[in-house]
């Protein structure tokens, strides 16, 4: 019996690896996709996500828009300079034109995609918690038909947002000091939407797993990598392609000839639970207008709910495994 997703995404480079990802794994059946703001703006990333089911033939899987906006404060950065002017590194008119999304809201779609649903559903989003944050606030009669929620986002060590603190050490919203960041205090998801990110993080009724930039980073796919992609077939190339901005500003930032495929990670951890070695770690999101806004927290035993932090995995093998399906979309 394959497992039912969702994924929420705001594409986003390493979303189009990810959503494509998914697409490729049998083992999943992709119930539907909903969008979210982040990477660039709600039009943009629904229409992105459109494009990439219209370009893997999928235009059977349900798309809905969600929010356009966090739930509290406006969205302090975006990243354009990272994923391009329109989020697929300035080729998103390369690919076809979207799917059309669904006229009922992303939550709603949610609410009616788990109600349906024959077996609880695994959420995977891949941006910013607002959509999930407020599923569980709109519909907590449907939080048992949640299998479990497989975020990226987060960060126990280095942020990669926008660095403001003047290089001291910021301090959360709980007391407690984070190391020397090499970007700002946060990872740019829970950046995006710290109060959503501490709504879903310190729930109890909908288990979760956080698949932190302290992993992600460390899959880090080379130019040999992206090469066996684009040669695996057209929708390789294109998805090849569609990287080359992505990895262009990762090597301006790190110094290094790569790119990390951040929001795959999470996705192939949903497809093959136990693919990641987590943690158990109560969290707690800062959400205060200081330096450490939407750094993530890891909490003493026994302070909350406790979050499986995914912190370890064989990354050759996970790279590996995710060009491996990759290749079979053609």
């Amino acid at each position: 019996m394959t497992t039912p997703i969702v994924i929420d995404t705001d594409p986003g480079v390493d979303d189009a690896v990810a959503i494509m990802l998914a697409l490729a794994s049998p083992e999943v059946e992709l119930k539907a996709v909903t969008s979210v703001f982040g990477n660039v703006a709600l039009d943009a990333t629904t229409a992105n996500a459109g494009r990439l089911l219209a370009f893997c033939d999928r235009a059977d899987v349900p798309l809905a828009a969600g929010a356009a906006r966090p739930l509290v404060h406006p969205q302090a950065e975006r990243a354009g300079e990272v994923h391009g002017w329109d989020g697929l590194g300035g080729r998103a008119t390369t690919l076809p034109e979207p799917v059309a999304p669904q006229p009922q809201p992303a939550v709603e779609l949610l609410a009616s995609v788990l109600r349906a649903a024959d077996q609880p559903v695994t959420l995977v989003p891949i941006g910013p918690l607002t959509n999930i944050a407020l599923l569980l606030a709109v519909h907590p009669e449907l939080a048992g038909r949640i299998a479990r929620i497989v975020w990226m986002g987060g960060s126990l060590g280095a942020g990669n947002t926008v660095d403001t603190t003047g290089g001291s050490p910021p301090r959360s919203a709980a007391g407690l000091i984070h190391q020397t960041r090499v970007g700002g205090a946060a990872e740019f998801n829970a950046h995006c939407d710290p109060e959503a990110a501490h709504r879903v993080l310190t729930q109890a009724d909908v288990p979760v797993t956080m698949v932190p930039l302290d992993l992600t980073l460390r899959c880090a796919a080379g130019p040999e990598w992206i090469e066996a992609l684009a040669a695996g077939g057209p929708r390789g190339a294109a998805l090849a392609g569609v990287i080359t901005h992505y990895r262009a500003a990762f090597r301006a930032r790190y110094g290094v000839d790569a790119v990390a495929v951040h929001d795959a990670v999470a996705v192939l951890e949903a497809v093959r639970p136990g693919t990641l070695t987590t943690t158990p770690t109560p969290m707690a999101v800062a959400c205060d207008l200081g330096p450490a806004r939407g750094a993530t927290v890891g909490l003493p035993e026994g302070a909350g709910v406790p979050v499986q932090v995914a912190l370890d995995a064989d990354t050759v093998a996970v790279l590996a495994e995710i060009l491996e399906r990759l290749q079979h979309l053609d």
